[in-house]
């Protein structure tokens, strides 16, 4: 990999972990600057403007959560564990969440609701790619005849998804792991008496 390469990769991952945790409005240049190292003159030969960065850096951060999500749910074998699984990465969220500042999905909606296109878009497609991965593991629990034949997909990967962000929201609101940690046990009673066969 050439030196100009593996810089780009040093601004993209330091700015996703900047903006992760402070969020992009409140990131400034002279942040990024200082948190690579690098000269502006240096950031602006490989990035446009900050948006860029912001987008390259959104993509860095949901693929390290992507993978470690998808580590987890190779390692189960029910749907409803694969569901489980998501819930399960962020159950320690306040200490030791799977992208340093907590999930990055959940952190470029809220902050880019009605202030950023851009990233408003990309956190929709980042929505849209998880709402159809959960949906894919309940056809198949569906398919398999773990769940039940009649069960709404669509409507149980929204509730898992908001269970798991809203858990994960609460939780880094409070600095304490309960919120999620509750709504794992939530889900888990759901999933066994409502949609089990």
């Amino acid at each position: 990999m050439q030196k100009g390469e593996n810089t780009r990769k040093h601004i993209i991952a330091k700015s996703a972990e900047l903006f992760n945790q402070k969020g992009y409005s409140a990131s400034s240049l002279s942040d990024i600057t200082e948190l690579t190292g690098i000269k502006k003159g240096g950031i602006y030969r490989h990035f446009v403007n900050k948006d860029e960065i912001a987008l390259e850096a959104y993509n860095y951060a949901g693929s390290v959560v992507g993978s470690k999500m998808q580590e987890a749910i190779n390692q189960q074998e029910t749907a409803s564990d694969k569901l489980l699984a998501y819930l399960h990465i962020y159950e320690n969220v306040v200490e030791n969440p799977p992208f340093i500042g907590g999930c990055p999905l959940l952190n470029v909606a809220i902050e880019s609701d009605d202030g950023h296109p851009i990233l408003r878009k990309r956190a929709q497609q980042g929505l849209e790619a998880t709402l159809a991965k959960m949906q894919a593991i309940i056809s198949q629990g569906v398919e398999s005849g773990e769940f039940k034949a009649d069960l709404d997909i669509e409507a149980l990967a929204t509730f898992a998804l908001s269970i798991m962000e809203g858990g994960v929201m609460m939780s880094k609101l409070e600095g304490s792991n309960r919120h999620i940690r509750m709504n794992i046990t939530s889900f888990k009673a759901y999933l066994k008496h409502a949609c089990l066969r």
